[in-house]
């Protein structure tokens, strides 16, 4: 295997010639940038289609589709008129010749020349494929899938977050690319805003990004991954994010240079996510919560846990915000088939040697409002109720209870916390340690394994919801092979998961007795 982009990165860090390999500093020329890029692994689709296509919150009737314009990606302006014209397609057929949709839309650089057009009177349940096209040229070919309608037997979906560049390839993502899914969640943590990270060093050298420029800079990178790109291409996705898109905060800031730089973020993540706006809030303060059907067999609904939270581990501390907490609960009671949160951070309580909790930015920061929209869910009899969970690197499986105190407390559903794509766990020597003693501290915790990088995908029909665990071999390697490392089902109507005898002898470092793992 040749010299990885995260070996790369800490031989630099440590000779002191990072400036000369990081793509994003300050002292290189566009096209030193993106000579930079290539040796770390990106490639770019032919110009201006560089940063490729993708599409996204797909409903019954329709979908979300996006490109960028960016000739020279790495660059801080782009070498196009203040607005172009860009011409769309969606066809059922790979040739595009059974038209069912098109139109134009102008790229303009305000908007950092991004593209997204709302497709409507799209067919449910359906396949399609789209592209574009502009100054002529044709960008490479997307599918995408609108969310059916009425009864559905089955639905296929995967789960990523936490991808940093700096930490390795993303053969996670081509994975994901190559599965047979309906869609896809990202739970957040697209790029990363610090400096180069990810077991190498965390210095301004890399450098940081405070402004528009360079966060629109930071996602281009990221967007030179082909297999990301690649990822893009094959499947619709619902998205949320955690901190990292904007900054490492753990909880509500209010200081002007904070909300600039914040704004800056939000906008440069709508510019290059096939999001669809929502309400009334104009870009860079878009509205991320929804909930989605995918006909009667799933209620997916995504929160926003960055944007409305207060400080942490205060009486009145809210991550939600008021007005999302009463939408959620409305979302609760009106439920039906299986009710799924897409979560960016966990849930269940995590509490750690001595009497406290590992982190005030999950919810154990907002205990007192945790415990209040628990209780009111199992007030309000729900049943099948499933969370999928990004942030910690590391895979947990959860029993979800209104009183994570109190051992009597009922288990009203299950939360999937997901590995990262390439994102640094806390390493072997603390996992082997740690994981027993979460378990103990944490009697409502089934499964920890944090020694691996990968994604989930579950598999749900109105019987079964079953998540596997798909990890790679070797982050280093872009070609790694992706596996199953283990497979837990929650049987419908029967709250708590369980882990299937097929691999349950996969390997982790902590695995609660089996005896007790169903309540």
């Amino acid at each position: 295997m040749s010299l990885n982009r995260r070996d790369l990165l800490r031989s630099a860090a440590v000779a002191g010639t990072l400036a000369a390999v990081w793509p994003l500093s300050a002292k290189l020329s566009p096209a030193q940038a993106l000579e930079a890029a290539q040796e770390l692994g990106a490639s770019y689709d032919p110009a201006p289609f560089t940063l490729g296509v993708a599409s996204g919150d797909p409903v019954q009737h329709g979908v979300s589709l996006w490109t960028r314009l960016a000739p020279e990606p790495l660059a801080d302006e782009q070498p196009l008129p203040d607005a172009v014209e860009v011409r769309w397609v969606v066809a059922t057929d790979r040739a595009l010749r059974r038209k069912v949709a098109g139109g134009t839309v102008a790229a303009t650089a305000a908007q950092g020349h991004s593209v997204h057009v709302d497709v409507h009177g799209l067919q449910p349940g359906r396949r399609y494929y789209y592209a574009f096209s502009a100054l002529g040229r044709t960008s490479r070919l997307g599918r995408t899938r609108t969310a059916p309608a009425g009864r559905v037997d089955r639905v296929r979906f995967a789960t990523a977050n936490c991808q940093n560049f700096a930490g390795g390839y993303y053969s996670a993502l081509r994975g994901i690319a190559r599965e047979d899914v309906d869609f896809v969640v990202h739970l957040g943590d697209y790029i990363y805003e610090n400096g180069v990270y990810g077991g190498t060093v965390r210095s301004h050298e890399g450098p940081e990004v405070f402004d528009l420029v360079s966060y629109r800079r930071r996602h281009a990178l990221y967007k030179g991954d082909p297999d990301l790109r690649a990822a893009h291409a094959a499947h619709p996705w619902y998205l949320t994010w955690d901190n990292h898109e904007v900054q490492g905060y753990y909880d509500g800031r209010d200081d002007a240079a904070f909300l600039a730089r914040r704004d800056a973020a939000y906008q440069a993540w709508y510019e290059n996510m096939p999001h669809r706006m929502v309400g009334a809030d104009p870009v860079p303060h878009q509205q991320i919560y929804r909930r989605r059907n995918w006909g009667s067999l799933l209620d997916l609904t995504i929160l926003d846990l960055r944007q409305y939270r207060s400080r942490a581990d205060r009486p009145d501390s809210t991550i939600l915000g008021a007005k999302q907490r009463d939408w959620l609960l409305d979302q609760a009671r009106d439920a039906h088939g299986w009710h799924c949160w897409a979560n960016s951070i966990m849930l269940s309580k995590l509490d750690a040697p001595g009497g406290d909790h590992y982190y005030d930015m999950q919810w154990d920061g907002y205990r007192a409002e945790r415990a209040d929209v628990l209780t009111q869910l199992n007030g309000l009899g729900l049943e099948d109720f499933v969370v999928v969970t990004g942030d910690w690197h590391s895979a947990f499986v959860d029993d979800i209870r209104p009183d994570f105190t109190n051992p009597d407390s009922p288990v009203i559903g299950t939360e999937f916390t997901a590995h990262s794509v390439t994102s640094d766990s806390y390493g072997p020597e603390w996992n082997a340690a740690r994981g027993p003693e979460i378990g103990r501290l944490n009697p409502h915790l089934q499964y920890f394994e944090g020694d691996r990088y990968g994604y989930d995908v579950h598999d749900v029909t109105a019987r079964r919801w079953t998540t596997e665990m798909r990890v790679i071999a070797d982050r280093r390697d872009p070609c790694s092979p992706v596996t199953t490392l283990t497979r837990f089902h929650v049987d419908r109507g029967r709250t708590g998961a369980y882990e299937d005898p097929r691999t349950s002898g996969s390997p982790a470092q902590y695995r609660r007795d089996p005896s007790a793992a169903r309540p």
